[in-house]
């Protein structure tokens, strides 16, 4: 799901193509992608782009009439910038908004169609989708500890949870532990102050590094537009980096899953060399879930069967 950094290089780069500029049309190749129906979808064609803003993980279009484009990528939403009226993209499609200066195209790689487009009236019609996470960038280290005691909850639920703080979820969120050295299981009232000083120092640097490379990545490109985004870049330290050394230690990066989600972390960094149960296999091994990555290697040695003589 494109979190705070690619959310926030999407939003400029739509905004200095669409800012001021009239919103002719807004074609879908799905309808059920658009979730509302008052006001009718209808209502925004001929409206003026008034603004783009974030709202967590949401993209809005601040229309003129007091009317607002609720824009939602879920997981697997991604947008194009076509030229003007082009057509939308073939299976993956879900919709253009047509400009003169070219078309917005929301496409959606995933047989779950997430993605959703609300047309909303009002600032408290907008008011609704917000989930009251913490804009961490905006905020001061009081503020931080007093979001993260609020609920007893793991650290990476307590940052990925949209009501806590706002434009974080799985691959930041591995990130952000990482940087800080605390491991994604360690329950958020736990905390000490120096562990909740280096968290919130974490989380603040993540994000700014990350939205200042994708910035940089935008702005080297020939479309000047942001073709790849992804929860999964060259230079993370741990997320989606299983098996691999990390950048820190050395160490083989190990992975939770559940679910479709995977939480990536160093042992030696984060846990003291302590290995978190993986749910899908622990289920299968039970009690002897090995303890350490030492366990480990010895758990995959002895269920290793040599090969017999003259076979290959």
């Amino acid at each position: 799901m494109p979190e705070l950094p690619d959310i926030t290089v999407y939003y400029e780069a739509i905004a200095e193509r669409v800012r001021g500029r009239v919103l002719e049309e807004v074609r879908l190749a799905s309808p059920f992608f658009v979730r509302s129906f008052d006001p009718p979808l209808a209502s925004v064609k001929g409206r003026r782009v008034d603004g783009i803003e974030r709202l967590g993980k949401r993209i809005v279009f601040v229309l003129d009439g007091n009317l607002f484009l609720v824009l939602h990528l879920m997981i697997a939403g991604r947008l194009r910038w076509l030229p003007p009226k082009a057509k939308i993209p073939g299976k993956i499609g879900l919709a253009a908004l047509d400009f003169e200066s070219g078309a917005l195209a929301v496409t959606e790689a995933s047989t779950k169609k997430r993605a959703s487009l609300h047309v909303v009236a009002g600032r408290e019609g907008l008011a609704t989708f917000a989930r009251g996470g913490l804009e961490v960038l905006d905020a001061d280290l009081a503020a931080f500890r007093e979001v993260l005691a609020r609920e007893s909850h793991t650290l990476k639920r307590s940052l990925t949870d949209p009501r806590l703080f706002s434009g974080i979820g799985n691959a930041y969120s591995d990130e952000i532990l990482h940087r800080a050295q605390l491991s994604p299981v360690k329950l958020s009232r736990t905390l000490t102050d120096e562990e909740s000083a280096r968290l919130y120092a974490a989380t603040r640097e993540i994000l700014v590094e990350w939205t200042a490379r994708l910035r940089a990545e935008v702005a080297a490109s020939r479309s000047r537009w942001p073709e790849n985004v992804t929860a999964f870049r060259d230079g993370m330290a741990v997320h989606g980096r299983y098996k691999q050394p990390c950048p820190r230690c050395g160490g083989p990066v190990q992975r939770i899953r559940y679910a479709e989600n995977e939480t990536n972390y160093c042992p030696a960094c984060q846990t003291g060399g302590k290995l978190l149960a993986d749910r899908a296999l622990s289920r299968l091994l039970h009690g002897d879930w090995p303890k350490t990555l030492e366990e480990m290697e010895e758990y995959k040695a002895e269920r290793t069967v040599p090969s017999k003589p003259g076979r290959r």
